[in-house]
């Protein structure tokens, strides 16, 4: 199981970023994915996630309206599309998978993922 995430980068605020995760080892049909973000000193979140069937998709309260995940199951690539950014989304993003079926839903908390890619950076600053 690998998952690589991309697409992170310096931005002014009110900016926007899509960010990308390409998958392996796995399918997207049968297995969540989450974007999980570190802040220094804080303790990582689950930013977003979307099931298998992609129906109930979850974004933490400080994103809602702002982020939009989706997947494009033929390119095995899971997307965090973010819009309005603000200093406190500057963070490291990391996509992850719980490595079990977990249904029509995906995990909202940091411990139920086994799997973590490779992180990317979004830095936002004017």
């Amino acid at each position: 199981v690998q998952l690589q995430a991309s697409g992170g980068g310096l931005v002014q605020p009110g900016g926007s970023l899509r960010l990308s995760c390409t998958i392996s080892g796995f399918t997207l049909e049968n297995y969540a994915v989450g974007w999980i973000r570190q802040v220094p000193g804080k303790a990582r979140e689950v930013v977003s996630c979307i099931p298998p069937d992609g129906s109930a998709t979850y974004y933490i309260d400080s994103v809602k309206g702002r982020f939009t995940i989706s997947t494009d199951n033929a390119k095995k690539t899971v997307y965090l599309q973010m819009n309005g950014l603000t200093s406190e989304d500057t963070a490291e993003y990391h996509c992850a998978t719980p490595g079990y079926r977990t249904g029509r839903y995906c995990p909202h908390t940091v411990p139920a993922y086994d799997h973590f890619g490779r992180g990317t950076l979004v830095t936002v600053s004017s």
